[in-house]
């Protein structure tokens, strides 16, 4: 459940991100966030979802209702080491949402997603039915995955300019070296932190930044 500033977000700045929650894409994940909320929308995904008496693919359906927009990761389609079967939840969820799009009533049927990959053909080889979409390479690097968002976001803004993405990186850097004291002032050791805790941190800093007169 979303808490604090988060609440009073519109669905037309919420993003539904469906991306993988493992230790190695980490870092494009929570750079992805930051930018979301530096650009001025709200980053949405299943780790904020706390109800353990709600079947999962429910509390993901009720997400995606909520979210105009998403964002959709399927760089991760290596065979996983222990049963040695690809990952299908990223395509799944990316499905579910173009499907709301597609079939859904008028309010759904304004939905807008972006695609990442690692490579920006490479789709071409495991999920060919997505041609046509706006699909992003992040080269697995977090600086890139932010310059990827925010070049989507500028495009959906019309009127509205955004911070440039090198501003968003520069950012970025300055918030990953002040985390750290921000997690040590809460007395939250880094493996405690969730994912609306990591929310909450990267809103209240860029609250507290200047930001440049538009």
């Amino acid at each position: 459940m979303l808490k604090g500033k988060r609440a009073g977000r519109s669905d037309d700045t919420s993003i539904f991100f469906n991306c993988p929650f493992d230790a190695n894409y980490k870092p494009i994940f929570e750079a992805l966030v930051f930018a979301a909320f530096d650009c001025g929308y709200v980053a949405r995904c299943a780790l904020e979802i706390d109800d353990g008496g709600e079947v999962r693919v429910e509390k993901i359906i009720r997400m995606i209702k909520s979210c105009r927009l998403g964002v959709h990761d399927i760089s991760r389609t290596e065979l996983d080491p222990d049963n040695h079967l690809p990952r299908f939840n990223m395509p799944f969820e990316l499905g579910l949402f173009v499907g709301a799009a597609r079939f859904g009533p008028p309010a759904q049927k304004r939905k807008l997603c972006l695609i990442l990959d690692r490579d920006r053909y490479r789709f071409q080889k495991f999920i060919s039915d997505i041609a046509g979409q706006d699909i992003y390479a992040h080269g697995d690097e977090p600086e890139e995955a932010i310059k990827s968002l925010r070049k989507w976001l500028s495009a959906l803004n019309g009127q509205t300019t955004l911070p440039g993405g090198m501003s968003i990186v520069k950012r970025y850097r300055s918030f990953r070296l002040q985390l750290p004291d921000i997690l040590a002032e809460l007395e939250i050791e880094p493996e405690e932190a969730t994912f609306s805790d990591y929310a909450n941190f990267v809103e209240s800093w860029l609250d507290d930044q200047p930001r440049p007169t538009r």
